[in-house]
C-alpha cells in the first residue's frame, strides 16, 4: 500500500510549479535561462547577497564601496532593480574568503596542508584549483581532496607541493579565479658535523668568523655561543652579528674574545635551533697589531629593493684598530625622521618605508688611522592597488560595453582581462587598451563573469563583475489604468513598459489610431501628452508595445471633470499675541468625486500635533476651518489650503500677520570708549507690526550682578534711534553691552552682547572703608582696612597710602602698600609705649594719581604680652583623677590677657614633660583631668593674649586621691516580686593603695533604650521598683572619693508587659541593716550572667 502522504506532497510540488510560473512570467533572462530550469534554482540566498558587492581581490583589498549593479546608461530597463529583488534571481560566483599564502612546518605532527576558498552565488558554484597554472586532479591524485571550496594537501612536501595555487569558483552563470597563493615550506637543516678549524690572529687586529647556515626556509635568526651556553655574545661596537650572512665580525681582537665561539640559527616559524660546530678563537703570539684604517666587511646590497610600509634594515660594520665609528647619510635629502640607529650604529632602521625614503644612502666607518665608505640605493616598489574597477552590468543585445579598471602601482601596472577564467584576447569586437575594456555590438554569448588584472612584477590584484545580456517580451506592471483629469489641463498617458531589447510603441483612442497634432504629443518616452484637455478627449487609450520576444498593451481610461474652485477667507488678518483667528476654506467641486484637506504654514504641512494645541481643524464634506489659539509670533506667515480630489488639487493661500513684543535689536558695536562713557550702535529688530517706541541699554561686568540697565544720553533713548552713549560708568572695568527694545506690546529678547571693552584709566575716587587697627605685639601700631574692590581701582598700579601720626603731633608718616589685595599695615618703633593713641588714614592711588584719604580714625599701639601673673592659685583634688584650678587675673593694665594657659606635671618630673591646657576666654577655673590616681603634681597658671605669654605663677602642690576600688561588687542575688526586685550583693573592701569604699551606685536600663537611671545606697542591699514592662539589666558600682570602681556582672530581668508600677519614678528601700538574707537564699534564684 501506497504512503498516505505521496499525493500530499504531488500536490504541493504541482502548486510549488504554479506559484514559480507566476513568479517568472515576462521577467528578462538570458536565453540561457530560458531553455535552463535546473534542479537547484530554487537555492536560497538573501536579498543582501544579490544586493552584493563583487570581490575585488589580489594582493591588497580596496576600502572603497562599489554597488551592485550599475544604473548603466546602457541598460534598456526601467526598473531593473526590480530583478535584483527576487529571492530566485541567478548570478554568477563571488569571492567570500580566497586562498592566502601559507608556510607549512615539515617537522608538523599533521602532514596536511588546508588551501581555504568560498565563495557564493546562484547555483551554488562548484570549485576546482591551479598549481602553477596547472589544474589540479584531485580524483586522480590522492593526496588531494576537495572539501567544499577547500583545497586539503595530504603528505605534503616542498619538492611537490610548493608553488602558487588558484582558487576556481564556477556556476552556470561563469567562472572566477582568486588571486593567488604562494605556499612555501617551513625547516631548518643542521649543521654540517665537520670540524671547523681554529682562527688564529694578532691582539689588535680585526676578524670575520663565518657562520655558514644550513638549508633553511623561511627567514632564521642568527646569535653566538661563547665558550658555553648560556653565555651569548653580547653586541656593542666591538663586536656585530650580520642578520644577512650570520657571520661573527671583531673590529678588534682583545684577549678576553680567546675561546670557543658556536652559531646558533632559529627559525622564525618553527623555532627550531641548531647549533654549528666550535670554532676556536685563539692569539698568535708572535705580536700585537699595530694601528690601521677602517675596512667595511659586513654592508647592505648595492642595490636594495623594499615594499611599501615594510620595515628595512640596512647592515654597515667595519674592522679596524681603533676600533672605527659608524655614521650613516642620505646623499639627496636628510635621513627619515622615523629612522633609528641600533646595534651601536652598525643597523640603519626605517619603518613603514615610503616612497620619499628610496634613494641612495651611504654608512661611513672612521678611525684616526682614516675612514672608508660604501654607498648603495634603496628603491621601494608598491604593488597594485585599485582606483577604479568594473560593476556588475547588465545589457541589451546589440549595445556595446564599456569597462575601464585603473590601478596605482611601482612599478606602474598593466592589465589583462579573463572571461569566466580564461584569458580574454582582442577580436574584431573587443577593444583591450590600458585597463579598458570595449565589446561591440553585444551578443549572448558575451554573458559571464570578467576579471581585470592589474599587475607588476611584485603582484597583483584582480577585479570582478558579472555581464548580463537581456532579453525579455514587453510586460505593463499595471493594466488597466483609470486617470481623471479636469478641463482645461494637460494630461500625460505613459506608457513604460519592461522590455530588452527596447519595444516600438503605438497608441489607439477607442480602436483608432492616434494621430499627433498641436494639442496631442508622443513624447521621446513615449508618454502621449494632451493640451488644454477637453470633455471630448475622454475614452479608452490603449498603448501598444511589441519586440522580437512579444508584444504586451496598457489601456489607460481617460476621464474629463470640471475643475474645482477653492474660497479662502480671511484673505488677510492681523492679531496681537495671545488673540485667537478662524481661516475658513470652502470647495466648489464635482459631487462624484471625493475631496480632501491639507493645511499649509509657509508652504510646509501644518503639524497641529506639534504645537502644543493652538491649532484646531473642522471639517465638512466642502469645508475645513482652521482655529488658531493664544496666537504666538512664530504663527506668522502665508497659510495655505490645498483642495484635493483624483482629479485635481487646488491651493488657496491667506496670509496672517501677528504683533507681538519687538525682536531682538542687532548686533551692538561699540564706537568709542571713555573712561565713564561708551558710544553705542546697533541695528533695528523687527518690530512686529508694532512701532519701537524705546530701547533699554544694559550693561555686564566681572564684578556686577549679572546685566544691569546703564544711564544713557540722551535719555530715554528713543525708537528710531540707533546709536546712544551710556554714562556714569567705572574706569578701567570690562563691560559687555546689550540693547533691548520695547513696543506697544511689550519688551522683546534682549541682542546679543556687545565684544567686551574695558574704560580708560582714572585717578580712584573711592577711598579705602573701615579703618580700624589694635593688636599686634609690644611697640607695634596695626592699621587695618577694607579692600577697595577692583570695580573702584581704576586702573593698573593701584595701592594704598597709610597715614599716620601720634595724637597732638602735626606731621604725618606716609607708607605705600602697593598690593591691590593687601588689607594690614604694621609700623614698629621702640619708643613708644604700649596703647598710644594714633591719628590714622588710608588713601589711594593708582598710575593715574593719588585718591582720596578715607577718614581720621584713632588707632591704639599694641598693649604687648601679660606682664603680671595670676594670683591666689589654688587646687583641690576631686577624684583620683581630676584636680580643680583656681586663680584671680592679674591687676588691669597693658598686655591684658584675652585667656589662660594651666600647667601641671608630677612631682619628679621636669615642667616641659607635663601637660598645658588653655581656657576659652577669661575663665579663672579649669578642672584638670586623665591624672594619675594618689599622685603629687605641680601646677601653675599664666595669662596669654595676641601679643604672646606672660610670666607664670609659682607653683602649687596638690595631690589626687587614691584610686577608685579595683574590685566589682560580687555575689549579687536578687528576688523578684511582680515590679519589685529586692538586690543584694557582697561589700567591696578597698586595698590599701585604694580609696575606702563610701557607698554604692546602682545602674538600671531597660533593653534597647540608651538611657539609664542612677540611685545611690551606703548599704550593700536595695529593692528597685520597675516602672513598666519588658526586660531590664541592672549592674553596681562602688564608690569612693577616688571615684566609681569596676561594674559588677549585670543582671537581666523580665517583668510582664502591660504591669506598671503605681509611680513613674524609681524608688529605693534601704533595708535594716540587720535583716537575716535567709528568705533571699531560700527563694529561687536566677544567676547572673553577662550582657
Amino acid at each position: 500500500m501506497g504512503s498516505p502522504w505521496k499525493p500530499l506532497l504531488l500536490l504541493s510540488v504541482i502548486s510549488g510549479l504554479a506559484d514559480f510560473a507566476r513568479a517568472v512570467a515576462g521577467r528578462p533572462v538570458s536565453y540561457a535561462a530560458v531553455l535552463r530550469m535546473k534542479a537547484d534554482s530554487s537555492s536560497s540566498s538573501s536579498l543582501n547577497s544579490r544586493m552584493r558587492l563583487r570581490s575585488n581581490h589580489g594582493v591588497e583589498s580596496s576600502s572603497q564601496d562599489w554597488p551592485p549593479f550599475s544604473r548603466h546608461r546602457y541598460s534598456a530597463l526601467s526598473s531593473q532593480e526590480d530583478y535584483r529583488s527576487e529571492e530566485s534571481e541567478e548570478f554568477g560566483p563571488v569571492f567570500i574568503q580566497e586562498p592566502d599564502d601559507a608556510i607549512f612546518s615539515l617537522d608538523s605532527d599533521d602532514k596536511k596542508v588546508i588551501m581555504t576558498c568560498e565563495a557564493r552565488g546562484n547555483p551554488v558554484p562548484t570549485y576546482s584549483w591551479l598549481i602553477n597554472g596547472t589544474v589540479v586532479d584531485a580524483e586522480a591524485d590522492f593526496r588531494y581532496s576537495l572539501i567544499d571550496g577547500n583545497l586539503i594537501i595530504h603528505n605534503a612536501s616542498e619538492a611537490i607541493d610548493y608553488g602558487r595555487y588558484q582558487c576556481r569558483a564556477e556556476n552556470s552563470i561563469g567562472t572566477v579565479q582568486s588571486r593567488d597563493a604562494l605556499l612555501q615550506f617551513a625547516y631548518l637543516g643542521a649543521f654540517s658535523g665537520r670540524a671547523r678549524g681554529a682562527v688564529s690572529v694578532r691582539e689588535g687586529q680585526g676578524v670575520v668568523l663565518m657562520c655558514a647556515p644550513p638549508p633553511h626556509s623561511p627567514e632564521i635568526i642568527y646569535s653566538w655561543v661563547f665558550n658555553e651556553l648560556p653565555s651569548f655574545v653580547a653586541e656593542d661596537s666591538r663586536r656585530f652579528i650580520s642578520q644577512e650572512t650570520g657571520n661573527l665580525y671583531i673590529s678588534k681582537v682583545q684577549p678576553s674574545d680567546v675561546g670557543s665561539y658556536v652559531c646558533q640559527v632559529k627559525n622564525t616559524v618553527t623555532n627550531a635551533r641548531v647549533l654549528s660546530p666550535p670554532t676556536p678563537l685563539t692569539l698568535k703570539t708572535d705580536g700585537v697589531m699595530g694601528e690601521y684604517e677602517p675596512k667595511i666587511e659586513a654592508h647592505f646590497p648595492q642595490t636594495v629593493l623594499a615594499a611599501r610600509g615594510v620595515t628595512v634594515r640596512l647592515e654597515c660594520f667595519a674592522l679596524g684598530n681603533p676600533v672605527p665609528t659608524i655614521t650613516w647619510r642620505k646623499m639627496s635629502g636628510n635621513i627619515p625622521k622615523k629612522a633609528r640607529l641600533r646595534k651601536s650604529q652598525a643597523v640603519l632602521e626605517i619603518p613603514n618605508i615610503q616612497l620619499e625614503d628610496s634613494g641612495s644612502y651611504e654608512c661611513k666607518a672612521e678611525n684616526t688611522r682614516g675612514g672608508t665608505a660604501f654607498r648603495g640605493h634603496l628603491q621601494v616598489y608598491t604593488l597594485p592597488q585599485w582606483i577604479s574597477m568594473i560593476n556588475d552590468t547588465q545589457l541589451d543585445s546589440g549595445e556595446q560595453l564599456h569597462w575601464e579598471c585603473r590601478a596605482t602601482g611601482k612599478p606602474r601596472p598593466t592589465y589583462r582581462w579573463l572571461r569566466n577564467g580564461e584569458p580574454l584576447n582582442s577580436q574584431s569586437r573587443v577593444e583591450m587598451v590600458n585597463g579598458e575594456l570595449i565589446i561591440h555590438r553585444l551578443q549572448q554569448a558575451d554573458s559571464g563573469m570578467y576579471q581585470c588584472i592589474a599587475e607588476n612584477k611584485y603582484g597583483a590584484i584582480y577585479s570582478s563583475a558579472e555581464l548580463k545580456i537581456l532579453a525579455s517580451a514587453p510586460v505593463f506592471s499595471t493594466n488597466p489604468v483609470r486617470l481623471i483629469a479636469t478641463v482645461g489641463k494637460d494630461v500625460s498617458l505613459e506608457c513604460r513598459p519592461r522590455a530588452s531589447p527596447k519595444p516600438r510603441i503605438s497608441w489607439r483612442k477607442n480602436d483608432r489610431r492616434v494621430q499627433p497634432s498641436r494639442r496631442i504629443m508622443l513624447l521621446r518616452n513615449n508618454t502621449l501628452r494632451i493640451i488644454n484637455s477637453s470633455r471630448s478627449d475622454e475614452g479608452s487609450y490603449a498603448c501598444r508595445a511589441e519586440n522580437q520576444f512579444g508584444s504586451a498593451e496598457l489601456t489607460t481610461v481617460l476621464l474629463v471633470k470640471e475643475p474645482m474652485r477653492v474660497e479662502l477667507s480671511p484673505i488677510r488678518v492681523e492679531v496681537t499675541v495671545g488673540e485667537s483667528v478662524v481661516l475658513s476654506c470652502k470647495v466648489t467641486h464635482d459631487p462624484s468625486l471625493d475631496v480632501s484637506f491639507l493645511w499649509l504654514l509657509n508652504n510646509q504641512p501644518l503639524n497641529t500635533q506639534r504645537e502644543g494645541g493652538h491649532f484646531e481643524y473642522i471639517q465638512t464634506s466642502s469645508t475645513a476651518d482652521l482655529m488658531i489659539r493664544s496666537i504666538l509670533l512664530k504663527h506668522a506667515g502665508k497659510y495655505g489650503c490645498r483642495a484635493q480630489t483624483s482629479a485635481d488639487s487646488v491651493l488657496a493661500e491667506a496670509e496672517l500677520l501677528v504683533r507681538g513684543p519687538p525682536g531682538p535689536p542687532g548686533v551692538v558695536i561699540v564706537e568709542e570708549i571713555t573712561d565713564t562713557t561708551a558710544t553705542l550702535s546697533w541695528s533695528h529688530g523687527v518690530d512686529n507690526h508694532s512701532p519701537i517706541t524705546t530701547y533699554n541699554v544694559q550693561a555686564r561686568s566681572p564684578v556686577s550682578l549679572g546685566w544691569q540697565t546703564v544711564k544713557t544720553d540722551p535719555e530715554p533713548v528713543t525708537g528710531n534711534m540707533e546709536s546712544a552713549m551710556a554714562v556714569e560708568l567705572n574706569p578701567w572695568v570690562e563691560y559687555e553691552f546689550r540693547v533691548v527694545a520695547t513696543n506697544g506690546i511689550g519688551t522683546g529678547d534682549p541682542s546679543a552682547p556687545s565684544r567686551a571693552v574695558r574704560t580708560k584709566e582714572a585717578v580712584p575716587s573711592v577711598a579705602p572703608a573701615n579703618v580700624r587697627g589694635g593688636n599686634g605685639r609690644r611697640h607695634e601700631l596695626v592699621i587695618s582696612w577694607e579692600p577697595v574692590s577692583e570695580e573702584f581701582q581704576n586702573g593698573e598700579g593701584f595701592g594704598y597710602i597709610v597715614a599716620f601720626r601720634a595724637n597732638g603731633t602735626r606731621g604725618w608718616k606716609e607708607k605705600m602698600v602697593t598690593s591691590a589685595d593687601s588689607t594690614t599695615y604694621k609700623y614698629r618703633d621702640e619708643t613708644f609705649p604700649p596703647l598710644t593713641p594714633f591719628e590714622v588714614r588710608v588713601g589711594v592711588y593708582n598710575n593715574k594719581g593719588d585718591g582720596p584719604f578715607s577718614e581720621v580714625v584713632t588707632v591704639f599701639s599694641a598693649e604687648g604680652e601679660p606682664r603680671e601673673p595670676p594670683s591666689e592659685v589654688q587646687a583641690f583634688a576631686i577624684s583620683s583623677s581630676e584636680i580643680k584650678v583656681m586663680w584671680k587675673p592679674p591687676n588691669p593694665g597693658p598686655g591684658r590677657p584675652q585667656g589662660y594657659e594651666v600647667s601641671s606635671w608630677k612631682d619628679m618630673e621636669q615642667e616641659e614633660m607635663g601637660k598645658k591646657k588653655r581656657t576659652v576666654g577669661n575663665e579663672t577655673t579649669m578642672q584638670l583631668t586623665g591624672l594619675d590616681g594618689n599622685t603629687q603634681y605641680l601646677i601653675s597658671v599664666k595669662g596669654f593674649n595676641s601679643v604672646g605669654q606672660g610670666p607664670a605663677s609659682s607653683p602649687i602642690k596638690i595631690s589626687t586621691k587614691k584610686n577608685a576600688p579595683s574590685l566589682p561588687p560580687g555575689n549579687l542575688m536578687w528576688i523578684q516580686e511582680g515590679n519589685n526586685v529586692s538586690l543584694s550583693w557582697d561589700p567591696v573592701k578597698a586595698r590599701d593603695n585604694e580609696s575606702e569604699v563610701i557607698g554604692y551606685k546602682v545602674l538600671l536600663r531597660q533593653e534597647g533604650r540608651g538611657h539609664s537611671q542612677v540611685m545611690k545606697t551606703p548599704n550593700s542591699a536595695v529593692v528597685l521598683t520597675l516602672p513598666e514592662g519588658g526586660t531590664y539589666i541592672i549592674e553596681v558600682r562602688a564608690v569612693s572619693e577616688g571615684g566609681e570602681g569596676a561594674a559588677s556582672t549585670q543582671v537581666r530581668v523580665l517583668t510582664s508587659s502591660g504591669v506598671r508600677a503605681k509611680s513613674g519614678q524609681l524608688s529605693v528601700k534601704n533595708l535594716p541593716p540587720g535583716l537575716a538574707w535567709t528568705a533571699l537564699l531560700l527563694s529561687l534564684m536566677v544567676p547572673s550572667f553577662p550582657l
